[in-house]
């Protein structure tokens, strides 16, 4: 491909392009949320934070953030598809490419790539008007190249999705399996076992009560200051942010450590991590645990906001991670948190956590069962990180003209605009 930096491209300000749609807007509370639960999509300004009874938007959309530390930081996508039947609170903007003017999937990218620094104002509270939203201006090349560039990203896009499907089925035939097996008591050979009781109700015979240092070891994370992160060098540094609300571990969040630590404070693939203390309740992560994958230089750095639980043999920790995150451990364990504004845990909490252990032959039947599709899930991870690199290199390169695509036979799906 031959370089051609904008060759013959117009600009043009978002207001000249888009269809806005901010009129059909509207905010619900937390308790009209709580008393409307349904199965349509609730999205905020970074995603969906709800689920509700109805919606007024049916079609695919492209949301932008109106408000947050977001749009400062641009740690998330400033925008985001909405696609199907949805409801949007008054914090995301919601628009359309004009038909025959503007690809969406092109003007989605320009978004996310988009220098919006001087239209964004407050400093408390960070705020993309929609004034300052139509004045934005993108790259408006050819429509013909518009979806050929889109053709190019949505091809990543697309393998990235399919790859994200497959970890969300594995992830939930090893949830299934495991509530099947150790909440439900309905594991193989279950029908010939007897329950008996316990201080915590009836449990399969030949099971023991156990809390969670009975079984396992914890250690606590690195404290840090902020001049201890970077963006290369050190160490992979797990924190608070690589963890998904609902539990589970996520690339996007790692920084690199270049500070002090002690053994203590490595954390390698396969190792357990639960978060302790939480940035907000509104992130709702306290309690919540972690596989860690791959990480390069085969280790990392883990905060003090975790604790790293080691299962002592003969207890794989291929069965003990899917208990701590499938079992429902998070949702009981979190009720002992305390704090306001910010939720904090007591390792202490974690370790007196009692439950029925199972006898080791039957964890490591789980654990060959599952373990595959968690090696499985490792791998798409990975792949899905080094193909959101790829892309996320390619994208400006191909929405300033730097890469020549008018002479490419690719393509394009024509769901443009």
């Amino acid at each position: 491909m031959v370089a051609n930096r904008n060759k013959g491209w117009q600009t043009a300000k978002l207001g000249d392009v888009i269809e806005l749609f901010d009129h059909k807007r509207v905010p619900l509370n937390s308790r009209e949320r709580r008393e409307r639960q349904g199965p349509y999509p609730y999205y905020g300004a970074q995603g969906i934070i709800d689920h509700i009874d109805d919606y007024r938007f049916d079609g695919r959309y492209i949301l932008v953030a109106e408000d947050g530390e977001n749009l400062n930081s641009r740690k998330l996508p400033l925008a985001m598809f909405a696609d199907g039947k949805f409801w949007v609170n008054n914090h995301a903007h919601v628009l359309r490419g004009k038909a025959e003017v503007v690809d969406d999937r092109f003007l989605f990218s320009c978004l996310n790539h988009a220098d919006i620094k001087p239209y964004v104002t407050g400093a408390a509270q960070p705020k993309l008007s929609q004034a300052n939203l139509r004045l934005i201006e993108i790259p408006r090349p050819p429509l013909p190249v518009q979806r050929k560039i889109a053709g190019i990203l949505s091809a990543y896009d697309d393998l990235i999705e399919n790859g994200t499907r497959r970890i969300r089925i594995l992830e939930e035939m090893a949830r299934a399996i495991c509530r099947e097996w150790f909440v439900h008591f309905r594991f193989p050979g279950h029908e010939k076992t007897k329950l008996v009781s316990s201080p915590l109700g009836p449990i399969p015979q030949g099971w023991q009560l156990e809390s969670v240092g009975d079984v396992a070891e914890t250690f606590r994370g690195r404290s840090y200051r902020s001049g201890d992160l970077a963006d290369e060098g050190g160490l992979p540094f797990i924190n608070l942010k690589c963890l998904d609300r609902d539990g589970g571990f996520r690339r996007s969040g790692l920084k690199r450590y270049i500070g002090e630590y002690k053994n203590s404070h490595i954390a390698r693939k396969g190792d357990i991590v639960v978060a302790v203390t939480d940035m907000t309740q509104e992130r709702r992560i306290v309690a919540r645990a972690a596989w860690v994958p791959t990480l390069d230089n085969d280790c990392g750095v883990f905060s003090m906001d975790l604790l790293r639980i080691e299962p002592k043999a003969p207890l794989p920790k291929t069965y003990f991670y899917c208990f701590l995150r499938f079992s429902g451990f998070a949702d009981e364990v979190k009720q002992r948190a305390n704090g306001v504004n910010v939720l904090h845990l007591s390792p202490d909490c974690v370790r007196q956590y009692r439950f029925a252990v199972p006898p080791s032959g039957l964890a490591s039947r789980f654990a060959r069962f599952v373990g595959p599709a968690l090696d499985v899930m490792d791998t798409l991870e990975n792949q899905i990180a080094n193909l959101r690199r790829t892309r996320d290199l390619l994208l400006p390169k191909l929405i300033s003209g730097e890469v020549d695509v008018s002479e490419l036979d690719i393509k394009t799906g024509g769901d443009g605009g």
